[in-house]
């Protein structure tokens, strides 16, 4: 581990301290005891085990009480409740963690100075690159229960400002995992790390992982979480954007960045300190010049939706210049007072006077009334930097896709958002003939449904619907049924169109000259994987 100096405001000396040799003690205690995600599953239950994802801990209390090595540490370092002495003493190195601030003692009993989330890196889908999958996330104390409700609420943090607080595993961070692709590659680039939840991820399938943040705090639990999880690999440089990484490039650049449209930066974690949503205007629009030929940039985004202008502009608008491929989802929408109401809690100020809470909700109201913001989109932004071989092609132009999709989808998604750029590549270089060509499989855990009147010989129309995936539902007509029911890699598409002309009386060179759009659509949502030519040759 590599860490960069930097200057806190904070008073507050760094706790726990960084000791790599104590970190490692502490894990194999951590393992010794099964204190890890699958241990804690299996010792509160599913119910008590969501309840601590709605910020309840009672549940989770009720089914600690053994005194066993696993329960000391869950109530130590999840619930954040203090502990016998001689408990702690028999679960870990309990006076080394004293002198390390790991935990402080108030007469028989010891509490954490820090939350320690067991957590699974399994989501990666590698548990490889020479260790365990298992690994433990350091945040501050009221950040990883119940911070919806006020950050830090539940803490005390003494000296340190409320405004350099460090948040642990949440929702957001949840989702950037899930829809980070994942494969070997040389260099990862994690931006705004936080408690180092991404660079964790990333270093399960990276040789070298760079964490960058602004508040030296996160860079300090971003070490912690990385020596408590034994990634050395990971450094660690403070900065804004992309400076700590100038003039570098890299495989793979991932951020949860603080993103939060906000009338002023009170919060390190959550508001750029830019206005409006040019923090991540910022990002997208210079992530390609740090991008390796191949190489992919994936982050959370909110974005404003302003009177008069497209939100699919406004992006789209961002990503132009950057050379870059893109696909753009907007999951959910919010007008102006339901995200100022979310962020006003999660910041504590409906703990504050009527007064007060009242003003600061003016401010923000004030602010997109200012700028004609209605509402503020949230969403995905994967970039894809083309091949240099591919760079040169005459006339190239960038895909640019942006695309609202509220409903459910299947995670991790990573895999599929992978196949959804591969699946581009094909369809950029094949005309309608080349596509009639290839041979194609429907992927796994496709269904199809039949409208229509009760009673009637034909249906109305055939969707074709997703179990994996984006979960996709299209229309299709009864050609386009049969064309996919028989693609099973065996014969190509005009061998199938040309059956199904015999079968239904129809001119085998209308139906060849019909259908390609019908099958770019189906390839391009991922209902037909083109085969390749190895693959072609065993079918």
């Amino acid at each position: 581990m590599t860490t960069s100096t930097g200057t806190s405001n904070s008073t507050a000396a760094p706790r726990p301290a960084y000791d790599p040799g104590l970190a490692a003690r502490l894990r194999a205690a951590f393992l010794a005891a099964d204190f890890t995600a699958d241990g804690c599953l299996d010792l509160l239950g599913a119910a008590a085990y969501s309840a601590l994802a709605r910020s309840e801990t009672v549940p989770a209390l009720r089914a600690t009480g053994g005194g066993s090595a696993r329960e000391t540490l869950l109530r130590l370092f999840l619930l954040q409740r203090p502990v016998p002495y001689p408990a702690a003493a028999a679960a870990l190195p309990v006076e080394d963690c004293l002198a390390g601030g790991w935990l402080v003692r108030t007469g028989d009993e010891v509490a954490a100075t820090v939350d320690v989330r067991p957590y699974a890196a399994e989501i990666a889908g590698r548990a490889d690159n020479g260790g365990t999958a298992d690994a433990w996330i350091v945040s501050d104390l009221g950040c990883a229960v119940g911070g919806a409700g006020g950050i830090g609420a539940g803490g005390d943090h003494g000296e340190v400002p409320r405004s350099e607080l460090v948040l642990g595993v949440g929702g957001a961070s949840t989702t950037l995992a899930n829809i980070t692709v994942r494969r070997a590659v040389r260099r990862a680039l994690d931006l705004g790390t936080g408690s180092g939840v991404q660079a964790l991820h990333a270093a399960r399938h990276s040789a070298q992982v760079v964490a960058t943040d602004v508040n030296p705090r996160a860079l300090h639990f971003t070490a912690l979480t990385m020596a408590l999880s034994g990634l050395p690999q990971v450094e660690t440089r403070q900065g804004s954007l992309f400076d700590p990484a100038d003039g570098e490039t890299f495989d793979l650049i991932v951020s949860n960045p603080p993103f939060v449209i906000s009338p002023s930066g009170r919060f390190t974690y959550r508001d750029g300190g830019m206005a409006g949503d040019e923090l991540c205007r910022s990002l997208v629009a210079g992530a390609g010049r740090y991008l390796e030929p191949g190489g992919y940039c994936q982050l959370l985004a909110n974005w404003q939706h302003v009177r008069g202008e497209d939100w699919r502009e406004r992006v789209s608008g961002w990503i132009a210049g950057t050379g870059c491929d893109a696909w753009v989802v907007q999951r959910e929408v919010q007008d102006v007072t339901q995200y100022a109401e979310l962020w006003l809690r999660d910041g504590g100020d409906h703990r504050d006077s009527r007064q007060a809470y009242d003003a600061r909700y003016g401010e923000w109201l004030d602010a997109f009334e200012a700028a004609k913001v209605e509402g503020v989109g949230f969403g995905w932004i994967t970039l894809r930097k083309p091949f240099a071989a591919a760079d040169a092609e005459p006339g190239r132009r960038p895909i640019v896709h942006l695309e609202e999709w509220p409903h459910t989808v299947e995670q991790p998604l990573g895999p599929h958002i992978e196949s959804w750029f591969a699946r581009q590549d094909f369809l950029r270089t094949h005309d309608d003939a080349a596509l009639l060509a290839t041979r194609y499989r429907l992927v796994g855990e496709v269904v199809q449904e039949q409208v229509g009147a009760p009673g009637a010989e034909h249906p109305e129309h055939v969707i074709l619907r997703q179990n994996r995936g984006m979960r996709r539902a299209t229309k299709v007509d009864t050609v386009g049924a049969g064309f996919v029911g028989v693609c099973d890699g065996e014969l190509t598409a005009g061998e199938i169109l040309d059956a199904i002309a015999a079968l239904i009386d129809e001119d085998p060179v209308l139906l060849r000259d019909r259908t390609p759009e019908q099958i770019r659509m189906l390839v391009e949502q991922g209902f037909l994987e083109p085969l390749g030519a190895s693959e072609d040759a065993e079918a």
